[in-house]
């Protein structure tokens, strides 16, 4: 029978209570005639149009192997798949590792990459909550006084590691889902900005590590309206 929509459905329903034929209703709707015939069988059989939940493959993970690797990832965020398929294997249930992306799906988990975030010692998260609280109920006139500058760091060789890690969206900056970066070492370019207020400034690239002495280079970039 072909997917017509619930509203489509309720209109041949309607149709055929006020005494239309199938082809008449079909011609009306541009629907086929067949496509009617079986929507109104279902109504006199089942009383209803709408389809009926299927009940498809049975789940091959059981409740308390689904249990079992929610718990595993809600505490190692990194495990992968293949630990996961390991670990039911040796509880005696084989999956594939599809199986195992399906079951944290439907748990409401899926896999990304773990964000990079500066490595925070606790006296660095003291200070930052302390400014929080000390600067939170400041005039905007005051913010408009400050500006703000970061920096990011590129390799040039070697690899910026990447981690996959499995949650929700609202834990990627929990502290067991993220990679601490630090800004130093060989081999890298830093670029710094900064922006207030009153605009974004000049952009700096910052050559250093093995390649010699720090060379500070500044460009032009497009600034907000003063």
């Amino acid at each position: 029978m072909a997917k017509t929509r619930q509203l489509c459905r309720d209109k041949i329903v309607d149709l055929h209570k006020a005494g239309m034929g199938y082809r008449t209703i079909g011609k009306q709707l541009g629907e086929k005639a067949t496509t009617v015939g079986a929507i109104i069988r279902k109504l006199k059989k089942f009383k209803m149009t709408v389809n009926h939940p299927r009940s498809g493959a049975p789940c091959k993970i059981s409740p308390r192997g689904a249990s079992m690797i929610m718990r595993k990832v809600r505490d190692q965020p990194r495990t992968t798949r293949q630990d996961l398929v390991n670990d039911l294997k040796r509880a005696g249930t084989t999956v594939s590792k599809k199986t195992i992306s399906y079951t944290l799906r439907r748990h409401g988990l899926k896999s990304c990459s773990a964000r990079k975030v500066p490595l925070l010692k606790p006296a660095h998260v003291q200070a930052h909550l302390k400014f929080a609280n000390d600067h939170l109920d400041d005039p905007e006139e005051e913010w408009e006084k400050v500006m703000w500058s970061d920096e990011t760091k590129i390799e040039l060789f070697g690899l910026n590691s990447t981690c996959c890690v499995w949650g929700k969206k609202k834990d990627e900056y929990n502290p067991m889902n993220t990679i601490p970066t630090v800004k130093h070492g060989g081999g890298n370019i830093i670029l710094w900005g900064s922006f207030s207020a009153r605009g974004q400034d000049d952009s700096t690239v910052l050559m250093g590590g093995w390649m010699g002495p720090c060379i500070a280079r500044s460009w032009p970039t497009t600034s907000f309206p003063q």
